[in-house]
């Protein structure tokens, strides 16, 4: 007699957490981007929850992966939108930074291909920052409505979300933000 209760109470459970993301908007503001494959797995899974996206404001490196992984039709972005590309890196053993070609490559690939002609007409991805915005954004990306605005206005700005217990630090070179992944602390 248990397990049917028990199996009713997981899918009313699961129902209702269903429905609540599929109503739910995530904000992208002043977004420095992370980790690629966190950014890749909070937009995947907002594209099969239904979740929408409002860009209001910075969104720079991994967090523009929001415009290839989302549906437009679960996308927009507001006139504060900006969004930011450059090549994908990797730490060094020094404290630096060296370019990821494959890693490059797959946000590249992840792009739509209206995108990927506007970066490939701006020097590609490399080290330096490029922005789009304004009219060119607009072009790309569907403006929000208000409805959009004011749902994104109530809600908290995105989280970045790592796997496998690996932890985001930060620290600031030449007042631009560098993200990278330190291993869990092991036990001698």
């Amino acid at each position: 007699m248990r397990i049917p209760s028990l199996l009713t109470a997981t899918v009313a459970a699961a129902a209702l957490v269903s429905s609540s993301s599929a109503h739910a908007t995530i904000r992208l503001a002043n977004d420095p981007g992370g980790l690629i494959a966190a950014y890749q797995h909070r937009f995947v899974r907002a594209k099969a929850t239904g979740e929408r996206i409002v860009i209001d404001g910075s969104c720079l490196s991994a967090c523009t992966l929001a415009v290839g992984l989302v549906p437009k039709e679960q996308i927009c972005a507001t006139p504060k939108a900006v969004l930011g590309f450059h090549a994908a890196w990797t730490p060094t053993r020094w404290g630096g930074k060296a370019v990821s070609a494959p890693a490059t490559q797959l946000m590249m690939d992840i792009y739509p291909p209206d995108l990927q002609g506007w970066i490939k007409e701006h020097g590609g991805l490399t080290p330096h920052m490029i922005f789009l915005k304004g009219p060119e954004l607009e072009a790309m990306v569907p403006a929000c409505s208000e409805t959009d605005i004011a749902a994104a206005r109530t809600t908290h700005v995105a989280h970045h979300r790592l796997h496998s217990g690996h932890r985001m630090f930060a620290r600031r070179q030449r007042f631009r933000p560098i993200y990278a992944v330190r291993p869990p602390m092991m036990p001698y």
